[in-house]
């Protein structure tokens, strides 16, 4: 039999949480961001749940073919815009809208030859200082874009910096409502954060919202608000089972550098799960995991194939018992990834992203 590792999309999932930001912003049009494989979810495993929404948003061409294979007919988004001259080409063949960032991008455009005007997002720098045209030159930009017979028709785009956090969203609101003042065309600003926490407040509506980390069941401002918080579903349960246990004794120490020290007996189950299958191996001793769907915790230092969990509370538990790393158990017990990226010193959309190649992923 293979390696009891697995990791569960749940369609169930991902089709609530699109549903969940409908609800927010009943009057926006969803990008779902779909960019780095739908965060390790597969964008062919996700897509059928999350077609629902009014487009897809991406980083590379590859991507788009992929969705575009799919059967999608609908608008896609190149988030981070083309990377070369020869990308417009698969643009206009794909029907692809994509961003525009900086002065390169529009020579592009401009010495492009096409008989399709190509949508394109103008991006602004309104202070989160990653990619975008600063406000001073932002009306400038729009002005080149807008004389040029290969553009069909411009929308703007600017991301949140804190839309999680106390700063909050204020300062590049002014900037870009300033910058856009009287500018024809929608606009796209509020990421994940944005979406769910300030869907009331008037000056951050717009005609596009780009849920990311939402639609995969993770909350946007963990700690500050849990997934339950936010209503949201886990959309990948990562999941194992005891290989083996060992007894221990008071003194007795357990894994790699001996990091932990037995207290008093104890019984220790071994998972088969490490830091090859994408665990962090910064999650030590403590780290929540579920075992027959009763919380306990890790033990010591994750190798790359094993972690050890402490089964001593958990009763009956032992050889072939279920671990849930995160997600959802057979019980219905949940763990958050959150909480488990945060044991980790790290966030949940890493977790995500990082589960390896040889873990064996199914469909719910």
């Amino acid at each position: 039999m293979p390696r009891p590792i697995l990791a569960t999309i749940h369609s169930g999932a991902l089709r609530h949480n699109l549903e969940r930001v409908r609800q927010a912003v009943p009057d926006a049009k969803l990008w779902a961001v779909v960019k780095a494989n739908a965060y390790g979810h597969g964008i062919e495993r996700a897509f059928d749940a999350l077609r629902g929404a009014d487009g897809f948003a991406l980083l590379d061409l590859a991507e788009a073919e992929r969705v575009r294979q799919l059967g999608w007919r609908g608008p896609i988004l190149l988030l981070e815009g083309v990377f070369e001259p020869r990308d417009l080409e698969l643009c206009s063949r794909l029907g692809l809208w994509h961003v525009v960032h900086c002065d390169e991008q529009i020579d592009w455009l401009a010495a492009h030859k096409t008989q399709v005007g190509h949508r394109v997002f103008l991006k602004m720098n309104s202070g989160m200082n990653r990619l975008g045209f600063p406000a001073a030159r932002y009306r400038s930009a729009w002005a080149r874009l807008n004389a040029l017979p290969q553009v069909d028709e411009i929308s703007f785009i600017s991301h949140f910096s804190d839309a999680d956090g106390p700063r909050g969203v204020g300062h590049q609101l002014s900037v870009f409502h300033e910058a856009t003042r009287d500018l024809p065309g929608e606009r796209s600003l509020c990421n994940s954060a944005a979406t769910l926490a300030l869907a009331a407040d008037a000056q951050v509506r717009c005609d596009w919202v780009r849920p990311g980390i939402v639609l995969y069941g993770s909350a946007p401002d963990y700690p500050l608000h849990t997934d339950r918080d936010w209503a949201l579903e886990p959309a990948m349960t990562l999941s194992t089972r005891v290989i083996g246990v060992q007894h221990l004794q008071a003194g007795d120490t357990l894994g790699y550098g001996s990091t932990f020290t037995a207290q008093g007996p104890m019984t220790i189950g071994v998972v088969a799960c490490g830091y090859a299958d994408g665990y962090p191996r910064s999650c030590e001793t403590g780290t929540p995991v579920l075992v027959n769907g009763q919380r306990t915790r890790v033990l010591g230092r994750v190798s790359m194939d094993m972690l050890n969990v402490d089964l001593t509370p958990v009763e009956g538990a032992g050889m072939g018992s279920e671990v849930t790393l995160w997600g959802r158990a057979s019980t219905g017990e949940r763990l958050s990834i959150d909480e488990v990226a945060r044991a980790g010193g790290t966030l949940g959309y890493e977790l995500m992203c990082a589960v390896a190649p040889r873990v064996t992923v199914i469909v719910d």
